[in-house]
């Protein structure tokens, strides 16, 4: 049975009323939505990755985001000692609900890149520009004013007026990304160690938004985020771990994240390389405070990247949601040669 027009309008509100941005669980794996200054920071030369979420997997009706991005590294030396460009690209579909209500978004991204001398500091800082569109249909949705004492029947005039309207919407976001790659290279393999930090502001033109007709438009927050993160390998072993932090505000709402993945490393990488775990298995826990705690696992090999989240709700949604939600994510990291590498002769 369809929703009524009171469930109806719970699921908008969650849009309207809190103004919050979509968000995944794997944050190491949507690093444009983290920071637009990430673009091009990392080991290798190209990257693609695209992420999943289906939220809350009990629901009568579903939520579900797609989230596809690619980016790039332009002028690159083969030892990282030059200052150099990130370019990527970015789309998501963020849609759920009986009127399929949500946002569909694209955007580019530049960054300026600056390791410091060898000494193993990376700077950059980024820009990131975009549109997005907002839409739903409520001719999918039946209201109390349908029902003829037996099911809701659409026939029935419902006597509302407003309609969601699209509308599109320009977006401006900025950060900026400190990392500390203390790495060390042996015979055997590169020892990894590994220290990240950043500040990212996103919709800092705050764009209008008007959900219908007859009603005043009101601009989206802006959001702040800061996150910083560390990967070790332990001693000698073939063990390593990697640990977050994430926090994001906006407006008054905020956010919590943080975890810990264990990885086991079952292939090594040579000094003549330089590449860093070139196989491994991770297995970890991560929570969002008062909210989830969502248990992960993340496979490499080779560049290729899958993984797996599922958040277990804690909070008072669990009561009107039964059923967590489920990510996956698959990455692909160019690690040995630059598609678009410039080359120089040789003399």
């Amino acid at each position: 049975m369809k929703k009524s027009l009171y469930i109806g309008t719970i699921v908008l509100s969650a849009f309207i009323t809190r103004a919050q941005d979509l968000h995944f669980t794997q944050t190491a794996q949507t690093p444009l939505l983290i920071n637009p200054a990430a673009a091009g920071v990392y080991d290798g030369w190209e990257r693609v990755i695209i992420n999943h979420r289906n939220q809350w997997l009990g629901a009568s009706t579903q939520f579900m985001t797609t989230n596809i991005s690619a980016d790039i590294n332009l002028f690159k030396s083969p030892r990282n000692d030059k200052a150099h460009m990130g370019v990527g690209l970015m789309f998501y579909n963020d849609i759920g609900g009986d009127s399929q209500y949500g946002q569909r978004a694209g955007a580019v991204t530049v960054s300026g890149i600056i390791p410091m001398g060898g000494t193993g500091h990376i700077l950059s800082a980024g820009i990131q520009a975009g549109m997005g569109n907002r839409s739903g249909n409520t001719n999918a949705l039946t209201y109390r004013s349908q029902w003829d004492g037996q099911k809701f029947d659409q026939l029935i005039l419902s006597g509302e007026q407003n309609k969601l309207m699209s509308f599109n919407y320009l977006d401006a976001s900025a950060g900026l990304y400190y990392v500390f790659d203390g790495s060390q290279s042996s015979f055997q393999r590169k020892k990894e160690f590994k220290l990240q930090i950043g500040v990212s502001g996103y919709h800092l033109n705050a764009p209008e938004f008007k959900f219908s007709n007859g009603t005043s438009g009101e601009r989206l927050m802006r959001k702040y985020v800061g996150h910083i993160g560390v990967t070790s390998d332990i001693g000698t072993s073939r063990m390593a771990i990697d640990a977050n932090a994430i926090q994001t505000i906006q407006g008054p709402h905020y956010q919590t994240l943080f975890g810990l993945m264990m990885k086991y490393r079952f292939e090594d990488n040579t000094m003549i390389t330089g590449h860093t775990q070139k196989a491994y298995v991770g297995i970890g826990l991560y929570t969002r405070l008062k909210d989830a705690i969502m248990p992960s696992v993340l496979i490499d090999w080779r560049g290729f990247q899958f993984g797996i989240s599922y958040d277990v709700t804690l909070s008072a949604l669990r009561n009107a949601y039964k059923g967590g939600s489920l990510e996956f994510s698959l990455s692909y990291v160019n690690r040995s040669h630059a598609l678009f590498k410039t080359r120089r002769a040789r003399f």
